[in-house]
């Protein structure tokens, strides 16, 4: 037996001494950090193994064939990688009675003529879940009669479960979920055993059958999301603890029937489709329920209006989207979430004094304050507290002492941060962006984890007092008054992953310092003083790692127009070296990010020609070389960009004739004014003679060969790089014009500036 837990690095070589271990019969290599590569084919030497975990080690690729050697094997754990291809051929693992390859990139069908799956007849435990494996759902399951364990769940399967699924008769656990399958309910009639179904989010349809709610060991039933109609009888004898039959078009006296489930202890009826407001007080028969969750229903707004005696033992009560207009009186409850609805007025008092209240949501309702004294929360036990996206208005109340978790953007809070969010040694996330706050940031937030106060009026600089390895994940101040430096301090946050401090005042040289910090993927710094060249001392190059999501809205600029993008996707690259003092010249290789579609160096200083590389990029929409001091002539292969929307080359010094491609003709003619030697179309300019200058000066004898940055290390995917007022990051797939719908007045110029460059490969 070996055991190597979470101990290992680095790539798990053929040669290894560890594949020397010929005897070897149990192998757990789960958690390791191997750099992402293969699994080796020497697993294949170890031919006496019956127990293999790979779990959560980053291997790549397929299977190797030499896994058929391991004809001993009973248990196959690969899951959590990025395994990839159809299901492995594994035809000489008889023995095996679990096999897991959940979480994994697998794909295409399980075709019983070519996939080894239906020969493990002593499988007992089979997890396919997380892959992306479609077509039907093959027959042959039903000769896996031994199974006790099936999860299928979040795939594409389609079309209907096979009536073979009967002959799993020691089935006890099956999970569906997030599918699209389709037909009536499964027959699962056969299936005594069985104590947990999931079939949420496909697509069936027609009644519950009535054996089902009477199998004996059933306690956990997953239904929600599905097409599912008729009533539902529930008999008293039933062991159901978890029940959720959301988003369906059940008929009838559903709830009376769900009153008789005395054991249960989770209730999710979600979006449920009844033809009448549902009674809240109906609960309180349920004595053991402890969580219940009605959001998107229908509530009888008199079953709100006395105090609720539900379970003393409710826990969570989500009544999100019910169209309440007034607060519920409930006690002993530790989470509350109300979000989504029409209440006005103040948050109650009383609420404050529940003495089990962990986590309350208000948001996105219409809430202007808080009942009670200014420090009506000090003595509260909430730790968890969103109020984004109301009236709130006035100063920011005094948070209680156990606070974690503060969001309260999207308000109207006025006055400067208070000092004593100081005391609040548990906070790790404050988020107060889009309010009116003013004054200093204080110093005590480089303590936490996540913080973000965009678009106030805060002023004077950034605190210097970030402590080694602190653990600040995400910074973002945009939209405000800062002034002075970039805070040297923030080299000592080895966690910081987005950094955003874009339209300020902060005066700086480029911030080259910041390479120091290892997981940095997104910095913002648009708009603001920043200076100098775009290469450090000694030509270094600021490396960071790949891209990811953004996780909070950022705005951007795109084809001449300023919008707020809610969550960018990994999918097309932008950048954006915009309104900076950036000197030198355009790189030449920035025409190897074939996935650029928005390119933006308006508003700089580069001098020098447009590359004539630019004319590889074949997905280019918008580019905006505005207020620069570029010469020579534009390149003509741009005129053959077939999805360039939309270019802007005002105010530079180019000349000669404009490239006549049908993309270029349509652009505004103020997008080629302030070049007093551009003619053609569409200037008025008419180009004479047929002496026309040429697409473009060759570079000069003594041009530094990328002076600035080495650009195709960035094409390449083995560096990112990051550069003042410059943005490379990942764009939502469906760019089409739809995708700027969101701009509003709010949606001003802000782009991706100083972001990650990368083609995220």
């Amino acid at each position: 037996m070996l055991r190597l837990q979470a101990c290992l690095s680095g790539i798990l070589k053929p040669n290894s001494s560890l594949f020397k271990l010929h005897h070897l019969r149990y192998l757990d290599l789960n958690h390791n950090n191997f750099t992402p590569s293969p699994l080796t084919s020497e697993f294949g030497s170890l031919h006496r193994l019956e127990y293999l975990s790979l779990y959560s080690n980053g291997f790549v690729g397929q299977v190797p064939s030499s896994f058929n050697s391991l004809s001993h094997l009973s248990v196959l754990e690969l899951t959590r990688n990025e395994l990839t291809g159809s299901f492995p051929l594994l035809r000489n693992l008889t023995k095996l009675s679990a096999l897991s390859l959940a979480g994994n990139q697998f794909s295409g069908t399980l075709n019983p003529n070519s996939s080894s799956l239906f020969e493990f007849h002593h499988l007992r435990y089979l997890s396919l879940g997380y892959n992306n494996f479609s077509s039907s759902l093959p027959s042959e399951f039903g000769n896996l009669n031994k199974l006790e364990y099936l999860s299928l769940k979040s795939n594409d399967f389609s079309g209907q479960v096979p009536p073979t699924i009967s002959n799993l008769t020691s089935l006890k656990e099956l999970y569906l979920q997030d599918n699209q399958l389709t037909g009536t309910f499964p027959l699962v009639h056969n299936l005594t055993m069985l104590s947990v179904l999931n079939l949420d989010d496909n697509n069936f349809s027609g009644p519950i059958p009535s054996f089902l709610v009477n199998m004996p060991f059933l306690s956990d039933l997953r239904l929600y999301g599905n097409n599912l109609t008729g009533s539902v009888e529930f008999p008293n004898s039933s062991r159901l603890e978890k029940l959720h039959l959301g988003q369906n078009h059940f008929e009838g006296k559903i709830i009376e029937s769900i009153l008789k489930l005395v054991n249960l202890k989770v209730l999710d009826l979600s979006f449920l489709k009844t033809s009448y407001p549902i009674d809240v007080s109906h609960f309180s028969s349920l004595k053991s329920l402890l969580s219940l969750d009605l959001s998107g229903t229908s509530i009888s707004p008199v079953s709100l209006d006395s105090k609720l005696d539900i379970s003393k033992n409710l826990a969570v009560l989500r009544l999100s989207g019910c169209g309440i207009s007034e607060f519920p009186n409930i006690l002993k409850i530790l989470e509350i979430n109300v979000s989504g609805n029409k209440i006005k007025g103040k948050v109650p008092e009383w609420l404050w004094k529940l003495p089990r209240l962990n986590t309350l949501y208000v948001s996105n309702n219409s809430f202007n304050g808080l009942e009670g004294p200014v420090d009506v929360l000090i003595n509260s036990s909430v730790k968890n507290l969103f109020m984004e996206q109301n009236r709130f208005e006035g100063a920011i109340p005094a948070l209680p002492l156990s606070i974690n978790i503060f969001e309260a953007p999207y308000n109207r809070f006025t006055g400067s941060i208070p000092l004593s969010i100081c005391n609040c040694r548990s906070l790790t996330d404050l988020w107060l962006s889009y309010n009116n706050l003013t004054g200093p940031i204080p110093q005590c937030l480089s303590n936490l984890t996540f913080v973000n106060l965009r678009k106030n009026s805060l002023e004077g600089s950034v605190p210097d007092a970030f402590y080694k390895n602190a653990s600040l994940q995400t910074l973002d101040v945009g939209h405000n008054r800062l002034t002075g430096k970039l805070p040297r301090s923030l080299k000592n946050c080895s966690s910081l992953e987005f950094l955003v401090a874009d339209h300020n005042r902060i005066k700086d040289k480029f911030p080259f310092w910041l390479k120091a910090l290892p997981n940095l993927q997104v910095i913002t710094f648009s708009s603001n003083k920043f200076y100098g060249s775009i290469s450090s001392p000694g030509q270094e190059q600021l490396l960071m790692g790949d891209c990811t999501l953004l996780p909070e809205t950022i705005d951007f600029r795109y084809k001449g127009l300023s919008m707020e993008q809610q969550m960018v996707l990994n999918s097309y690259a932008a950048i954006d070296f915009s309104g900076n003092r950036i000197e030198g010249q355009i790189p030449e290789s920035i025409g190897l990010l074939k996935s650029l579609i928005a390119l933006n160096l308006s508003n700089t200083a580069f001098t020098g020609h447009i590359p004539l590389s630019f004319s590889n990029l074949r997905n280019l929409e918008s580019l905006d070389l505005l207020s620069n001091q570029l010469s020579g002539t534009i390149p003509s292969g741009l005129g053959t960009l077939a999805f360039l929307a939309y270019i802007n080359v005002s105010h530079n010094q180019f000349k000669g004739e404009i490239p006549q491609g049908t993309q270029i003709i349509g652009q505004a003619r103020s997008s080629f004014e302030g070049n007093a030697g551009l003619c053609g179309l569409p200037l008025q300019e008419t180009c004479f003679g047929t002496n026309a200058p040429p697409t473009q000066p060759p570079p000069e004898e003594d041009e530094e060969e990328e002076q600035v940055l080495n650009w195709k290390g960035v094409a390449m995917g083995y560096g990112v790089g990051v550069f003042l007022g410059l943005a490379i990051t990942q764009v939502i797939a469906s760019y089409k014009p739809e995708w700027l719908v969101q701009t509003s007045a709010e949606a001003v110029s802000v782009f991706f500036s100083l972001s990650v460059i990368s083609q995220c490969v």
